[in-house]
């Protein structure tokens, strides 16, 4: 894939970050929208079966929640997924909203 096109944008109208290799729709992190006090629900983190286990997953969730950073946004994470990668990088645990 290394030769591929890659692409990730925040698709707001239809609640989801997408991740596009030449085009093709392989990935997406969903999102509630933020709420009065910047928080994000992440309830579902998914690439194409035939991408799994190949490591489009973790960078394309380390970007997403980068922008999210960037944008002063909290995160709670509702997805496996999610919740693993931050267990997995405790560097990001000051983007979990907390209770």
């Amino acid at each position: 894939m290394s030769d591929e096109q890659v692409e990730i944008a925040d698709n707001p109208e239809a609640g989801r970050w997408e991740l596009r290799h030449d085009g093709e729709l392989v990935g997406v992190v969903d999102y509630y929208p933020a709420t009065e006090d910047g928080v994000v629900v992440i309830p579902h983190v998914e690439v194409l079966p035939r991408l799994r286990g190949q490591g489009h997953s973790e960078p394309f969730l380390d970007h997403v929640l980068h922008q999210m950073d960037q944008q002063g946004l909290k995160v709670i994470p509702t997805c496996g997924y999610a919740r693993g990668h931050f267990r997995s990088h405790p560097e990001l645990n000051h983007l979990l909203a907390t209770s």
